[in-house]
């Protein structure tokens, strides 16, 4: 096995419908614990799994902007120190992507190995992993793009397909003969009959001189659009900003459509890792450990006489009696309620409450910060209640809002608050009054959580009413103008 430094990209892009409302596209399932008895979410799990690879590095990640504090914490939080974390200012599908970040990768090595990965798979056999990579190491060092195939052992209409020139053991790749796009049934079923047909995984393998030479070859304007974007990146904090006109004008178009299906240097090679892509509530029971009556529990859950059912408790108690494949999944601002065998249906639904403007369609009450979370409790229009957290030695910017007032209780914890240059230290049960257009700061001191309750008054109660004007997570526009500094987002 080469020598050569292999760097992870890992793909951490996502709109969070397919499994609303758990997941939102303010916290897609990337960021979600899904695995049983495992407390790690779905990208931790990505890049801890492939710690034990021989010469592997630490990995670039290619994610959303507004996600990026959520993905730095969670990696953070299992010690692992990317080289980069690429901040796409919209989606434009794995091609643009991968091709960024191969870019990015040669800035400080010549021509590394690229392990492909997005950032929400199940893989429960990390030693097969381990092994069918090292193999694939060896086609890539003779210039091969190498895409992983997992056998299919039932007619998944819900993933993609390979389908091999020949067939093959584990011990072997084969040339790519076709992608096949998800397949309805009838041909799902034909599929698994035939030994050379694969579910398509999306992990790839390749030298980074390789794929940016294929990418030129048959989508020459992503790579330059590519280049020109990552040449015009901004540095903030911790993340490379990819510039955004020039990032705009790549097609959005995966991997597989704009190289693998056209090129000559494709092999799949065969893998059994325990792969999943849950791509909905009905694959994750099929996933999930059931009782004796084919029932997956999740949280607070109290049933009788029921079978094949998924529940899932967030918060609130779910009863359920004399229930047949049915999915209950319970948040605390929304519920899903759906027969087990169409949840497909959900991304529609998502979509519907989209157009409708209902915000449960992209954000859920428990919003995450940099510098911890918020949860809304309960709202009307003049009013708004909330539970803000706060972590160890961590501070929310210095602001102030035009429209609102808010008042402070702490809960737990202590906080260091500063009102117009004034600061003062409040315990628990102590609280203080903050008007509108007066500038103040929240700070949490110590090494534990800071709970306090905050009870918003004013005629406008959005996210958007803020100035900043300091902030520890780069929050604040290169211009200092009121009117770029009320355009900064509290979401972001």
């Amino acid at each position: 096995m080469t020598n050569q430094e292999i760097i992870p990209i890992i793909l951490c892009g996502g709109s969070g419908t397919r499994l609303w409302p758990l997941s939102r596209e303010s916290y897609p399932k990337q960021f979600l614990n899904l695995e049983e008895n495992n407390n790690k979410s779905l990208l931790q799990n990505t890049c801890e799994r492939i710690l034990s690879i021989k010469n592997i590095s630490d990995p670039i990640l290619v994610c959303n902007k507004e996600h990026r504090f959520i993905a730095a914490e969670q990696l953070r939080n299992i010690n692992i120190n990317p080289k980069s974390i690429l901040l796409e200012p919209f989606g434009r599908g794995t091609a643009p992507a991968v091709a960024i970040a191969a870019l990015k990768a040669k800035e400080n090595s010549e021509n590394p190995f690229l392990l492909v990965l997005s950032s929400d798979h199940i893989i429960s056999n990390k030693e097969n992993l381990i092994k069918v990579l090292q193999l694939a190491i060896n086609y890539a060092d003779e210039g091969r793009l190498v895409t992983f195939g997992v056998k299919p052992d039932y007619p998944e209409t819900g993933y993609g397909y390979i389908e091999s020139s020949s067939n093959l053991n584990n011990d072997l790749g084969s040339q790519i003969k076709r992608f096949i796009e998800k397949p309805n049934l009838a041909k799902a079923k034909k599929y698994i009959k035939n030994k050379n047909f694969f579910w398509n995984s999306g992990i790839f393998l390749f030298k980074a001189n390789d794929i940016l030479r294929e990418i030129k070859s048959f989508e020459p304007k992503i790579l330059e659009n590519c280049q020109k974007a990552l040449n015009s990146s901004q540095l903030d904090l911790d993340f490379e900003r990819i510039e955004t006109e020039h990032f705009s004008k790549c097609d959005n178009i995966s991997l597989d459509v704009a190289v693998m299906e056209k090129t000559s240097l494709g092999t799949v090679i065969p893998m059994e890792i325990g792969w999943k892509d849950i791509g909905s509530w009905n694959q994750l029971w099929d996933y999930s450990n059931k009782d004796e009556s084919g029932n997956v529990l999740k949280g607070n859950v109290i049933f009788e006489d029921s079978k094949n059912c998924f529940f899932r408790s967030e918060e609130r108690l779910i009863v359920g009696i004399n229930l047949e494949d049915i999915i209950v999944v319970e948040t605390n601002d929304a519920v899903l309620i759906a027969n087990k065998n169409f949840t497909q249906k959900v991304k529609k639904i998502v979509q519907t409450l989209k157009n409708k403007s209902y915000k449960e369609s992209y954000e859920n009450s428990k919003v995450y910060r940099p510098w911890g979370y918020f949860t809304t409790l309960a709202e009307e229009n003049n009013w708004k209640l909330k539970k803000i957290v706060v972590n160890p030695n961590s501070s929310l910017s210095s602001q102030l809002h035009k429209k609102r007032s808010e008042h402070w209780t702490v809960v737990s914890g202590s906080a260091e608050v500063e009102v117009d240059s004034n600061i003062s230290i409040l315990e628990k049960n102590q609280s203080t009054y903050i008007p509108k257009n007066c500038k103040h700061r929240l700070s949490n001191p110590n090494k534990s959580l800071l709970t306090l309750i905050e009870v918003q008054n004013g005629e406008y109660l959005g996210e958007d009413d803020i100035i900043r004007f300091e902030d520890d997570y780069g929050r604040i526009k290169n211009s200092h103008s009121k009117k770029n500094l009320y355009k900064n987002i509290e979401n972001e």
